[in-house]
C-alpha cells in the first residue's frame, strides 16, 4: 500500500478518501501556484531598480513574507485532508498555472503588472475552488480555508493596484 493511501485510511473526518484525494490534489496544484508567484515576488525583490528603489524593495518583501505563509499553510491543509503535499521544483513546474518570469533585466513597474496578474489568477481559480471543495467534495473546512487564501490574494492584488500605478 503506497503510503499516501496508508495516511487517508488513518482518517475519518466524514470525508471519503475520493473526495479528500481530489482535495488534496487541488490544493498541491495551488500550492504550485503560490511557490511560483512566492519565487516571481522573490526575484523582483532582489532586482528592483528606478526611482522608486527603497519603497519597492520593501513592499515586495512584505509580499513574498506574506505568500510564504499562504505556502505553509496550504502545504499543511493538504496534510490535514491525509495526504502528502508536493515539494520539488519540478513538482510546482508540473501543476503551476502560472508563468515564470525568465528575463534577466531590472525589474520596472510594467514587470509588477504580471504580479498582479497572476493574484488575480490565483483570486478566480481559489474563488472556484471555494464552491468544489463544499459541493463537490463534502469538505466544508478546505472550502473555509481556501477562501481565507482567496482573501489574501485579493489584498495583495489590491495593495499592489495602489502602489504601483501601471499595474492595473
Amino acid at each position: 500500500m503506497a503510503k499516501n493511501t496508508k495516511t487517508q485510511d488513518n482518517l475519518n473526518t466524514g470525508i471519503s478518501n475520493a473526495n479528500s484525494k481530489k482535495v488534496a490534489d487541488e490544493l498541491n496544484k495551488v500550492l504550485a501556484d503560490e511557490f511560483v508567484l512566492y519565487t516571481k515576488t522573490l526575484k523582483f525583490h532582489w532586482n528592483i531598480e528606478g526611482r522608486d528603489f527603497h519603497a519597492l524593495h520593501l513592499f515586495l518583501d512584505d509580499q513574498y513574507n506574506q505568500l510564504q505563509t499562504i505556502i505553509d499553510s496550504v502545504a499543511e491543509r493538504v496534510r490535514k485532508v491525509g495526504h502528502f503535499a508536493i515539494g520539488s521544483m519540478k513538482e510546482f513546474l508540473s501543476e503551476t498555472s502560472l508563468k515564470e518570469h525568465a528575463s534577466t533585466s531590472p525589474v520596472a513597474e510594467s514587470m509588477l503588472a504580471e504580479l498582479v496578474s497572476d493574484h488575480d489568477e490565483l483570486i478566480r481559480k481559489t474563488r472556484t475552488l471555494i464552491d468544489d471543495f463544499d459541493k463537490k467534495y463534502d469538505d466544508k473546512g478546505s472550502s473555509d480555508f481556501i477562501t481565507g487564501v482567496m482573501k489574501e490574494h485579493e489584498k495583495m492584488a489590491w495593495m499592489l493596484r495602489a502602489s504601483v500605478p501601471n499595474a492595473r
